[in-house]
């Protein structure tokens, strides 16, 4: 376990060896592991680094083990810190590149997803998908599982997909998937084409929209990545959540009755008075507004015709 820790064989048993019994001496150490006393004095001055032994309070000069659990979570963090730095660096090292190259050519599939997997495992924001099309093919959907987990773990992740994906199983289910780990699914007819943009400083488009395997543009000018971040904003505001109905589909299933009074009361009839108009009572008509709110999500009667407005209903 501690050697997948980063531990060394010898660091082991060293360390094994004053768990067992904290006043062993480095001559002991050395005749027990079969090295010379300079090389176990190296591996004692490591396991110092790494703050597995430290001074003894009792013992003047002398070096005394932390346990092992204490031993395995200190190594567990250093191991932690390691990785975030090297995250780090990795970015620093992207944005650097960026200031240099304002735009490169990712010629072929294979080159694309190299780069995709380098820009998402840099990302320290935000990572903005659409994703076109009707369907994802399966075998592209299990082949982004592992980064599209690990990218919802550390940064905001935001997903447009075509509004025709919810007539396949596979692409919905998927999409649920990435929701109950934090992912922000809509859906929208105006999703037309690819496009990745990460951090708002880097932006991934096709080379050709009809020819994916042609290969993708990598974008780093500030202004065009703000063109296509405005216009990712745009598509977002008006689509809907994956698991809502599209609003043609939710005004379809409003009745006459509820369709009419929703225009009455839009244009400031009382109760009594759309009730009239149906011929049904002013608590009928109560009745039927709370209903309405509760499908609407509002609080209010003014908040009802907002929503109501904007799913199309009047």
């Amino acid at each position: 376990m501690l050697g997948l820790l980063g531990l060394d064989p010898l660091a082991q048993a060293v360390y094994s060896a004053m768990l067992a019994d904290p006043a062993v001496g480095v001559r002991e150490l050395a005749e027990r592991l079969g090295q010379d006393e300079r090389t176990i004095r190296e591996t004692l001055d490591r396991l110092v680094e790494l703050a597995l032994l430290r001074p003894s309070r009792e013992r003047s000069g002398t070096l005394y083990p932390v346990s092992l659990v204490a031993g395995m979570q200190l190594l567990v963090r250093r191991q932690e810190a390691e990785l975030a730095a090297g995250r780090d660096a990795v970015a620093a090292g992207r944005v650097a590149a960026a200031d240099r190259e304002p735009a490169e050519r990712l010629i072929g599939l294979d080159a694309v997803q190299a780069e995709l997997e380098q820009l998402l495992a840099g990302a320290t924001v935000e990572a903005l998908s659409m994703v076109p099309g009707n369907a994802v093919p399966t075998a592209s959907l299990e082949a982004s599982r592992n980064i599209d987990d690990d990218v919802v773990r550390r940064v905001r992740s935001r997903v447009l997909y075509h509004a025709s994906v919810r007539k396949d199983p596979n692409t919905v289910a998927y999409g649920r998937w990435l929701a109950e780990r934090g992912t922000e699914i809509r859906v929208s007819p105006a999703v037309t084409r690819r496009l990745l943009i990460v951090d708002g400083r880097t932006a991934m488009v096709p080379i050709d929209p009809e020819q994916p395997s042609a290969g993708a543009l990598c974008v780093r000018e500030p202004g065009l990545v703000d063109q296509l971040t405005a216009l990712f904003e745009l598509i977002w505001t008006d689509a809907v959540p994956l698991g809502d109905p599209a609003p043609e589909e939710a005004a379809a299933e409003l009745s006459a009755t509820d369709r009419h009074l929703l225009r009455l009361l839009a244009d400031g009839l009382t109760d009594d008075a759309a009730g009239k108009r149906l011929g049904v009572s002013a608590r009928t008509v109560r009745r039927i507004m709370a209903d309405l709110m509760d499908r609407l999500g509002a609080e209010s009667r003014f908040e009802a015709g907002v929503e109501a407005a904007r799913r199309g209903w009047l």
